[in-house]
């Protein structure tokens, strides 16, 4: 009998030891992704976002990138004002820690 059956991929990934870093690099490139989203919508270009934020358009492509995860959480706050919109954080039970 297999023994990761019935197990998910978040368990592997917490084996693994990087369940967090998976975790904050998806939530950055869904992040970055409305971010694009809204620019598009609202005919926002890129010349216009870079200038809203008082930034390069190199330093808004990197935030645009969702392969990019160097991006800091004050950028992303930033980008979000500069199209109308805020980020809301919060901090939710996770599974009990065994020790």
């Amino acid at each position: 009998m297999n023994p990761h059956i019935g197990s998910d991929f978040d368990d592997f990934l917490e084996e693994e030891g990087i369940l967090e870093e998976v975790e904050a690099a998806a939530i950055k490139k869904v992040i970055a992704c409305m971010i694009a989203q809204t620019m598009e919508e609202t005919h926002i270009s890129k010349t216009e976002m870079a200038k809203r934020m008082n930034t390069s358009r190199t330093q808004l492509d990197r935030l645009l990138n969702p392969n990019c995860h160097s991006v800091t959480l004050a950028t992303l706050t930033k980008a979000a004002a500069a199209v109308g919109k805020k980020i809301s954080i919060s901090l939710e039970d996770s599974a009990p820690l065994v020790i």
